[in-house]
Order: C-alpha cells, then sequence, then structure tokens
C-alpha cells in the first residue's frame, strides 16, 4: 500500500480562530521504505501521521491510500510516543490484542506473537504486567502488537524519545531487523536527525508552524547500519545538511525539536 497526501492542510480551532497546523503537505510513500519525518518543535508533525492514519479529518486536501501493483493492501496501524498497553492485560495479551480483535484464534495468534517477543528479547516475561515492565520493555511490546497485525504501513510517532540513550540504540537495531524481516512500509517521526539517518530510506523536513515539506534527502549508505557510522564523515557531512534545512546553526541537535504538536 502507499499512501499518498496531496495539498494537505489541517487547521484546529481556538479561542483566538483558527491555528493552522499544515499547509500544502504533498508527499507519497514507496512500496515498503522506511521514510522518516524531522522538524522544529510544533511544526505539525504528529499531526501529520494522525492525518495519515485518518485519526484527522484535513481542513483542505485529501490523505489516499493506494493499493500497490504487487496488490500489498492493507492496515495502516499508528504506534504512539507512549505505550499504550493494557494495564490489566499481561505482556502476551497485550501483543495479541489486535489479532484478538480481527478474530484470530488463541493458538496461533500466541504463536505469532511469541515469535516476536523472543526476537525482541522479551521470551520469558510473557505473564509480566506493564507495571512490571521498564519503558524500552514497554514500548518492545507496543511495537509487537503492531508488527503482529502485519500491517500494510506502520506510523511510528517518537516511539524511542522517553528512552535513555543506550535503550533507544538497541531498539533502534531491533526495529531495523525486526522491518528487514517484514518489510512493511514505515513513517516514522522523530526530533533526533542520528536516529532518522541511521533508520531511514528517506528523510522529509517539515518547515516551522504551519508544517509543509521543505526537503527530501535520501540516505546514500547501505544496510545493515551500525551505531558507529555516526562518527563517520559522511554521516556528519548529511547530518549537517539536515541540520541546515532544519535551521540549526551547527551540527548539534537543536534543543526546540523535542516536542511536538
Amino acid at each position: 500500500m502507499i499512501l499518498k497526501c496531496v495539498d494537505l492542510a489541517v487547521s484546529f480551532a481556538s479561542e483566538n480562530g483558527h491555528i493552522a497546523a499544515l499547509r500544502n503537505v504533498n508527499l507519497e510513500t514507496a512500496e515498503c521504505e522506511f521514510l522518516s519525518i524531522v522538524g522544529p518543535s510544533g511544526c505539525g508533525k504528529t499531526t501529520l501521521l494522525r492525518a495519515l492514519a485518518r485519526l484527522i479529518q484535513p481542513t483542505k486536501g485529501a490523505v489516499e491510500y493506494v493499493t500497490s501493483a504487487a496488490g500489498n493492501s492493507g492496515k495502516v496501524l499508528l504506534v504512539f510516543q507512549e505505550d499504550n498497553l493494557f494495564p490489566w492485560m499481561n505482556v502476551l495479551q497485550n501483543a495479541t490484542f489486535g489479532l484478538m480483535m480481527q478474530g484470530i484464534d488463541k493458538e496461533p495468534r500466541e504463536q505469532q506473537a511469541r515469535d516476536l517477543l523472543q526476537s525482541f528479547g522479551l521470551q520469558g516475561r510473557e505473564r509480566a504486567y506493564p507495571k512490571e515492565l521498564s519503558l524500552g520493555m514497554k514500548q518492545r511490546v507496543a511495537i509487537t502488537r503492531a508488527f503482529v497485525s502485519h500491517p500494510a504501513v506502520l506510523l511510528m510517532d517518537e516511539p524511542f524519545a522517553a528512552l535513555d540513550y543506550q535503550t533507544r540504540l538497541r531498539l533502534q537495531q531491533e526495529l531495523l531487523a525486526l522491518w528487514e524481516k517484514r518489510r512493511c512500509t514505515v513513517v516514522f517521526v522523530t526530533h533526533d536527525v542520528d536516529e532518522a539517518i541511521l533508520l531511514s530510506d528517506r528523510i522529509l523536513v517539515l518547515s516551522r508552524q504551519p508544517g509543509t515539506v521543505i526537503s527530501e534527502t535520501r540516505v546514500p549508505f547501505g544496510r545493515p547500519r551500525s551505531p558507529d557510522m555516526t562518527m563517520h564523515e559522511g554521516f556528519l557531512a548529511l547530518k549537517k545538511e539536515i541540520a541546515h534545512q532544519l535551521g540549526i546553526g551547527g551540527i548539534g541537535e537543536d534543543p526546540g525539536l523535542h516536542s511536538d504538536t
């Protein structure tokens, strides 16, 4: 499945009138690509994801779901920054919730989830409850729940933002390994330029509010990618280029890129 935005605009009502969050956004995903979206705080990255998920109605323009030539039609799922696990369900129940809602029998849905939980290092924790898990473990369960449903497109809203540096790097590599196996299309919102380059085939930069696409960068590095490459000359040059597009004076991270609309 391919997602398209055509002249997309989103505005919200406020006490002082309407606030434009997005304007004239045009984008199109490619089949099975990993696409990242970066932009300054409040530029509408999260709003764009919600529009792509059809959780928000556009003020203008449209979001289109296009079945590809390969016939890959299916679900579009959204993974939030917060894990959104059900506290009264254990890990296995949370991971299989989507399959249960689809009417999949208990044994096959649990086997599918166990395989993914094992690949995410959660073997032996299937009966644990969310309150017994670290933030990283909770996010692993949330990602498992999404992938086990075999989505055609997975929308991810800064899923690693709340994690410490080491856990974040580990989950990035685990996500890439899982994506390589499943090969769905991923649209990934992040404020971290390093993360965008490490994960993506292509990176879109949004302008300040109201957000619109101001640049597109194809990541020239092959896969697999190691965190060690963040210190390589080519990586730093690309990071500097994207930082310039974001209006950052240097190649370091902009303090204003840590939250979003």
